[in-house]
């Protein structure tokens, strides 16, 4: 993943073989996002995001807690969905030859 610099803007959230989806922070809403094990709830409140509930085990990606500064990501493994903050100005954390 690419390490991001300045004020966050959007997520970029990734479900199975979908797509990647884009959507701004700046609008507080909830999303369904449907996994393999059932719905993961995705919560967006004042510039922040975070994994509401999911159907998985462990709740890691619950405790994850709020993703606020760009670069900031969790996933929920077991129903296959991610989360990405992104920033405006994308930068590199690694370059490989």
């Amino acid at each position: 993943f690419w390490q991001q610099d300045g004020t966050a803007s959007h997520i970029r959230l990734l479900a199975g073989d979908a797509s990647p989806v884009t959507a701004p922070l700046a609008t507080d809403r909830t999303l369904l996002v449907l996994g393999p094990l059932g719905d993961s709830v995705i919560e967006f409140s004042k510039g922040r995001a975070r994994f509401f509930s999911s159907p998985c085990a462990g709740q890691t990606c619950v405790h994850s807690g709020w993703l606020q500064a760009a670069g900031d990501m969790t996933a929920c493994l077991p129903n296959r969905i991610s989360l990405q903050i992104v920033g405006i100005q994308p930068r590199f954390d690694a370059i490989n030859f």
